[in-house]
């Protein structure tokens, strides 16, 4: 039974009912015009700012346009000398520890792995710092032990090129490792029937040809003196395996971050060096400890020389960090501009290393030596001009 208070007076029944059902539509009819109001002056409010935020952005994109544009550029500027800055530096260190002797007995670092180990472990702690203060880990992101499998060819390449600095000169080594291109083309026709353009095979000739005639010229007497143990062929073959197995890896990380979106580069770094520090702990400690005549790197040996010689463990400790900030660089160009952009950065850099490596750590070219680090570089700014060409397209 219903109730309803009608002028005072408590009455019941049918009419009751009708009563209640009046005030509750009477209601919710007030209700829907008070939201139909509400909503009216949000979506005024909305237009009027809207277009007044739309033609203040206009005015500040007129006025303001060329300050973000500066901005861009300085940016560039930023990422340009960083990148360089650290990768000439690493490169200038790396070709001290494999030519300079060391201490009053003028021994040789010969544990040039030792590097490659150190690297791994300053990276690794690198990256965790910076997953702490900059990025956070996400759900989606790639599980480190995807990463088990990459890290043994991650671990095996670099290795493999810092060990031909004891055969071929850095710029040598410099030129073999620009020639990336030329294994991927073969493979990419070989195996997989992939057709590329004129202008392409241009460009892996130019690449091919500067490489191969550098190789074949004498290098100079004062250049090879400094060599543990001149090899060229031996050196410029560790080149190429290091080439091989940074393909491999290469196109693992792209596959683990097709696969896991929302991985980023620092976990790579985090799971790349962290399985790549064990593996060279195992190699550089637990085997020299096994076997008595290990051949490969002892990094119980490194370590006392490093003792004996602080000044080769201030190198390498500055090596190490150069690789870590050089990373970061490489990251911020390629959030901000692009992978494109960062690989011409990169191209010239690596000039510019042999550039470095000839007037400041005293490895002289000959005229016909320059004609063949020109070439290569021709092939690689024409390959990066091609790629410029596309991406407009």
């Amino acid at each position: 039974m219903a109730f309803v208070i009608e002028r005072g007076v408590l009455n019941e029944g049918p009419h009751a009912e009708e009563c209640l059902s009046g005030e509750r539509e009477k209601r919710e009819e007030r209700r829907e015009k008070h939201a139909l109001r509400v909503e009216s002056i949000d979506v005024l409010r909305r237009e009027f700012f809207g277009r007044n935020r739309a033609k203040m952005g206009a005015k500040g994109d007129s006025s303001g346009g060329g300050g973000g544009g500066f901005r861009r550029v300085m940016v560039l500027a930023f990422c340009v000398a960083g990148i360089w800055s650290a990768y000439i530096t690493q490169g200038v260190l790396q070709e001290t520890l494999s030519t300079k002797r060391f201490g009053p007995d003028g021994s040789r670092f010969s544990h040039l792995a030792f590097l490659n180990f150190a690297q791994n472990v300053v990276c690794f702690v690198w990256s965790f710092i910076m997953i702490k203060l900059w990025s956070k880990q996400s759900i989606g992101s790639a599980p480190i032990w995807k990463y088990c499998g990459v890290s043994i060819t991650n671990t095996i390449g670099p290795t493999m090129g810092i060990e031909a600095l004891k055969y071929i000169s850095y710029p040598a080594q410099v030129l073999a490792k620009s020639s990336k291109m030329i294994p991927v083309m073969l493979m990419g026709t070989l195996l997989y029937g992939v057709k590329y353009t004129f202008p392409e095979y241009i460009c892996s000739f130019l690449v091919a040809g500067g490489v191969s005639s550098f190789a074949l010229l004498k290098t100079s007497s004062k250049t090879i003196k400094k060599l543990a143990n001149p090899n060229a062929p031996l050196g410029y073959a560790l080149c190429f395996i290091n080439l091989a197995f940074d393909g491999y890896t290469n196109s693992t990380q792209d596959l683990i971050k097709s696969r896991y979106p929302k991985t980023s580069p620092w976990d790579i770094m985090l799971g790349m060096n962290f399985w790549g520090s064990i593996y060279n702990f195992i190699i550089m400690f637990i085997f020299p400890y096994l076997f008595t005549n290990w051949p490969y790197a002892n990094g119980f040996e490194a370590l006392e020389f490093c003792k004996k010689n602080p000044e080769a463990a201030w190198d390498i400790f500055i090596y190490c960090l150069c690789g870590a900030i050089g990373q970061n660089f490489i990251f911020l160009t390629i959030s901000k501009f692009g992978s494109l952009t960062n690989t011409t950065i990169t191209t010239v850099r690596k000039f510019m290393s042999i550039v470095v490596s000839s007037v400041v750590s005293g490895n002289p070219l000959s005229g016909k030596q320059w004609g063949s680090v020109f070439m290569v570089f021709t092939g690689l700014s024409l390959q990066i001009l091609l790629k410029w060409k596309r991406k407009k397209a």
